[in-house]
């Protein structure tokens, strides 16, 4: 058995942590009487945008074609 931190955000529960569980594996959810601080659910991130730090916008213009360059390179005109 894992304990597991979150919060209901009036639609849905939202866990802080990693989860370790199997589909359709059997789960007991427990409504507490205490509420976490604000600073705490807002950081959360979801997947999207999560390597956004790691962005250089001086390479967007070399995106387009990377792929055929990369295969040209390794394997030459085919």
């Amino acid at each position: 058995m894992e304990t597991i931190t979150g919060y209901y955000d009036g639609v849905s529960i939202q866990p802080l942590e990693n989860i370790n569980a199997q589909p359709n594996q059997k789960t007991l959810i427990i409504i507490m009487d205490e509420f976490i601080e604000s600073e705490k659910r807002s950081s959360v991130k979801g997947i999207r945008g999560i390597l956004s730090k790691y962005a250089d916008p001086s390479l967007i213009g070399q995106e387009k074609g990377a792929w055929e360059r990369a295969v040209a390179a390794k394997y030459g005109n085919v």
